[in-house]
């Protein structure tokens, strides 16, 4: 089984594989989008290093001046697919999106580097992309965290990768939809409405596309301006890891100015991030900024903490206590919503299923903090999910069928780069 699977995870690599950049998937997402890339980058690095890095070195190309890295680059035109270059109008070259995604690539880079032995063939191709790594690093501290606390405000819900988790759904209500008029979705075209967003939520995402096309895309501005910004738990979780991550790198480079920059914003998040911290459901969950709100909400980001390297005995105590009640009521963990929860859906995306990337995350942050037990929960539930399914998109906790689409590049390369051994 082991050895099919590899196979299949690098056969759906190379067929998702448009020229350096990777398509999640070729018959709904046909453009490259940031996150996805940078854990796709891993599946690569386990049987071609050279194209591992490439696909970090394609997304940065369409960084902005101001260090800004989109979500989606539109490499090629798809017409079939909304919202496409023309709704967002960001006028840049590459046509891009205007919103970003969770920064990990840094995290990624690290990844590869080692698995490279620091070798001096990758030397120089790291050299380049550390520049370009800070300055996005930077962009998130100057721009994004508003509150100094190192807590990253997303500004659409499509930033945080957990579309729609329900954490939205309370700062999104707020949204006004009158303006987005009708459109045709790709995704329910291919997929079964069951396991997408709503129509309702659609709506929501589109009008902040056009509230952000309005502002002219000045990413201050809509800092500041934008009708949604919710401290998101996710990211900041993923950006504290990245900080100490590419801080690890200016050390192997030499460059002890940056190295000491990073690690002021790692001091910056681990003295801020109890913003996160909801002591009514003992647990991390993102936060309205604009009202001070928590969601209230046990999601899998609130299980990043440990992915952060956040230390806390009060708070891991209780973060693990939540794992072993979530752990005995589904087949596998880590679903993305808590399965107590009223609003839990097993097969609708980010409001129950499990995901393989999230999951990576939350194992390898628990085995580096010493909870072996339920860090092989993870991995083996990860890699059973796997073998039972195929490769697909996310999958339901209860019965682990795969939900959403297959044949998907960022679950075949947590297959290959970590749940196969679990």
């Amino acid at each position: 089984m082991t050895t099919q699977l590899d196979e299949r995870a690098r056969d759906i690599l190379r067929a998702n594989d448009r020229g350096g950049y990777t398509v999640p998937n070729g018959r709904v997402y046909p453009f490259q989008w940031n996150w996805d890339s940078a854990f796709v980058a891993l599946g690569f690095a386990t049987f071609d290093q050279d194209r591992a890095w490439r696909e970090v070195e394609t997304l940065f190309e369409a960084q902005w001046p101001d260090g800004f890295v989109p979500h989606i680059v539109f490499w090629k035109d798809d017409a079939g697919y909304f919202p496409g270059p023309a709704v967002w109008g960001t006028g840049r070259s590459p046509l891009t999106s205007g919103i970003t995604q969770p920064p990990v690539a840094s995290s990624v880079v690290r990844s590869l580097w080692l698995r490279a032995e620091r070798s001096a063939t990758f030397r120089p191709r790291l050299e380049q992309l550390f520049p370009k790594l800070l300055a996005w690093h930077r962009w998130f501290a100057e721009v994004r965290d508003p509150l100094g606390k190192g807590v990253v405000i997303a500004v659409h819900p499509w930033e945080t990768g957990r579309d729609n988790s329900p954490e939205w759904d309370a700062p999104s209500q707020v949204i006004d939809t009158s303006r987005v008029g009708e459109y045709k979705r790709r995704d329910t075209t291919h997929l079964d409405q069951s396991m997408r967003p709503t129509k309702i939520e659609y709506d929501r995402y589109l009008a902040l596309v056009q509230a952000g096309r309005d502002m002219g895309w000045d990413q201050r501005r809509i800092a500041r301006e934008h009708p949604f910004r919710v401290a998101d738990v996710g990211m900041s979780m993923m950006l504290l890891r990245a900080n100490r991550d590419l801080a690890a790198l200016a050390d192997d480079l030499g460059r002890k100015a940056e190295a000491e920059e990073l690690r002021g914003y790692v001091k910056r998040a681990e003295a801020g991030l109890d913003y996160l911290w909801d002591d009514s459901i003992g647990a991390y969950c993102s936060r309205d900024s604009i009202n001070g709100r928590f969601s209230g909400l046990v999601t899998s980001a609130s299980f990043l903490s440990f992915y952060a390297g956040l230390k806390h005995d009060k708070h891991d105590s209780s973060t693990l206590q939540h794992f072993e009640r979530i752990s005995k009521r589904v087949r596998y963990v880590m679903p993305s919503l808590d399965p107590d929860d009223p609003g839990f859906d097993s097969i609708r995306y980010w409001r129950g299923p499990v995901w393989a990337v999230v999951n990576y995350m939350i194992g390898t942050g628990l085995s580096e903090a010493g909870h072996s037990g339920p860090a092989q929960r993870v991995r083996s539930d990860t890699r059973a999910l796997m073998e039972g399914a195929g490769l697909y998109e996310s999958y339901c906790p209860v019965s682990g069928r795969g939900s959403g689409g297959g044949d998907f590049s960022w679950t075949s390369a947590i297959w290959l780069h970590w749940a196969r051994s679990g």
